[in-house]
């Protein structure tokens, strides 16, 4: 279905090829998952397949990828619109009107499909992906992990022969990824579709590949081949195959199941030890607990008449990691919103540092509060690394060179000229994250901080989190990472329909959920281990261990990833909702880039 021969990609400027010596073939009908460190060239070798690389993005192409038969060198994205399907790793990238239903319908639009087809494919995307309920809701309005539901739906009613997936399931809930992902294995199964994925959390997909292709490093030629033979020699790999490189079990396990069935010896090596489990800061001895830097009291908010949260109570302490975690639309970002001043409690009270954030003006609250958005776009405007980390530098006070070397502590080798619009998602929300903590604040929020990060990376990130919080920093992280919050949170928040349903502390809490376990949890169940580090301290006896897979921050290349950014939209077309006949036709507004 897709092959590619001898090539290699070299963007303007560019001293070396971003990707080089690709030559084989991606069978019809097989989900083949594409792994490797940030920088490697993932989002580049997917962008070859829908024709954005070199048509939209720049650069020159060698060799030459055929797509069912069509060469992408001689068309352009638009001719191949029917055969492949693309979402990227920004979904309002993605997007070209602005409701849900609309959004669903657009790509049929253009390709002219009858009405009726339209609106049966439509309603079946909807129950396929849990969007019923949202099918009127404006595109803007929906939580981070919706909005990527809605991004894959879009191209799943073309129904392609082929899909591209950037991550798509980074802003999604555990409950949420394995819908998606179970929908995939119905198309590839059962109809025979082709499916191309990128994806950093290994955890979630790489039992359910058929085949996997490593890019090893920046410019190193791929190696294709079966989910057991990568895992065993690739630099990235979840936590189940750490546990098993750890254990010394071959084959690696590829699943929770596969190392439940060899986990009997280890939990009887492990019976003796006790888990070293993140502990938060209590107070010494015959001094007073330390006050909470933040609290909310029985906060209520209210977003387009609608209640979000209610009957929050919520104290975080200095020195204290929490992760607050729940499904999409639960109300977490809502509540990191409401910890900084932007939204107004409709009731209750939020207090920070003595002050009401709604209250108190935003350069008063900057030193006291800093939140790392799920769109880190929003916190860059200048036009190099360098002028946005000296920006920071000023307006935090900080000695000159601090905000940058935050950013090589995170991206090693970025280099200063760099726009920040040509940076991936991953490296985008890096730079923002340094940026914030320029400025030291006394509470740090983080909404989706691990979306788009590599494990490397994200070990980079758990050590500076951990040493914010060491120096008394409070910490909050919106995720749906549950091997971070594992790795990283004192208490774990969960929120279900604008409320708090469970709060405490993380093994107390995770172990209980089969939703939020982390896969170390699952497979060493019911002892109470969370974390590859966890045992590898048990089984080698010497202290404190560096964080899961950060062995892999030495092996895994860092540097400029692959394809630029996009901004910019293309004006909305007519509306669409139910009852309404939904309109065809194949000359319908085409951005560059989008879907058809």
């Amino acid at each position: 279905m897709i092959r590619f021969e001898q090539v290699a990609v070299t963007y303007d400027g560019a001293p070396e090829p971003g990707l080089r010596g690709v030559d084989l073939t991606v069978p019809e009908g097989e989900l083949t998952l594409l792994v490797g460190p940030s920088g490697a060239g993932k989002s580049t070798l997917l962008g070859t397949v829908s024709g954005l690389v070199p048509h939209f993005t720049g650069g020159t192409l060698h060799g030459r990828v055929t797509v069912a038969g069509r060469d992408t060198r001689t068309h352009p994205p638009r001719e191949l619109a029917d055969v492949v399907g693309t979402v990227g790793q920004d979904p309002l990238a993605h997007f070209v009107t602005d409701c849900v239903e609309d959004e669903l319908a657009y790509g049929m639009e253009s390709l002219g499909l009858p009405p009726a087809v339209m609106r049966r494919r439509v309603e079946e995307t909807l129950d396929l992906l849990g969007l019923n309920d949202l099918r009127d809701r404006p595109l803007t309005s929906l939580s981070g992990g919706q909005q990527q539901r809605v991004a894959i739906g879009s191209v799943l009613t073309t129904h392609p022969k082929v899909l591209v997936l950037d991550e798509p399931t980074s802003a999604l809930d555990p409950a949420a990824a394995e819908e998606v992902l179970a929908v995939l294995q119905r198309l590839v199964h059962d109809l025979g579709t082709t499916v191309l994925m990128a994806e950093h959390r290994l955890e979630r997909v790489v039992q359910y590949a058929d085949r996997v292709l490593l890019l090893p490093s920046p410019g190193a030629a791929p190696v294709l081949g079966t989910p057991a033979e990568i895992m065993a020699v690739s630099p990235v790999h979840p936590p189940v195959v750490s546990l098993g490189r750890l254990a010394g079990w071959s084959p690696l396990p590829l699943s929770v199941r596969d190392a439940r069935r060899r986990a009997a010896p280890l939990r009887t090596r492990l019976a003796p030890a006790v888990p070293a489990a993140p502990t938060a800061p209590g107070p010494r001895a015959g001094a007073a607990a330390p006050a909470p830097y933040a609290r909310a009291v029985g906060l209520g908010v209210r977003r387009d008449r609608a209640e979000v949260l209610r009957g929050v109570d919520l104290e975080v302490r200095p020195g204290e990691t929490v992760a607050l975690m729940g499904r999409n639309g639960a109300g977490k970002s809502t509540l990191l919103a409401a910890l900084t001043g932007m939204l107004e409690p409709a009731t209750g009270s939020v207090t920070v540092d003595g002050r009401v954030p709604h209250r108190t003006r935003p350069a008063e609250m900057v030193r006291r509060v800093g939140l790392v958005p799920q769109e880190p776009r929003d916190l860059l405007y200048a036009d190099t690394v360098a002028a946005e980390c000296a920006a920071a530098d000023h307006d935090a006070g900080a000695e000159a060179g601090t905000c940058r070397a935050l950013v090589r502590a995170l991206l090693p080798d970025v280099p200063d000229d760099t726009h920040p619009r040509d940076l991936s998602e991953g490296q985008r929300l890096a730079l923002a994250l340094a940026l914030v903590l320029t400025g030291r604040p006394g509470l740090l929020l983080l909404d989706e901080p691990t979306r788009g990060l590599d494990y490397a990376a994200k070990a980079r990130l758990i050590e500076i989190l951990r040493d914010l919080a060491a120096a008394g920093h409070a910490v909050v992280l919106a995720t749906h990472d549950v091997e971070l919050a594992a790795e990283l949170a004192h208490r774990v928040v969960i929120l279900a329909g604008g409320e708090i349903v469970a709060d405490g502390p993380t093994a107390e809490v995770v172990v209980s959920s089969p939703a939020f376990a982390p896969q170390v949890a699952k497979v060493l169940a019911p002892d109470p281990w969370l974390t590859v580090t966890q045992v590898a301290q048990a089984l080698t006896g010497n202290g404190p261990a560096p964080a899961a897979d950060e062995a892999l921050a030495a092996d895994a290349p860092s540097a400029q990833d692959e394809a630029p950014g996009e901004d910019g939209r293309s004006p909305r077309p007519s509306p669409l909702r139910p009852g309404r006949t939904y309109r065809s036709g194949p000359d319908r507004a085409h951005r560059p880039g989008s879907r058809p």
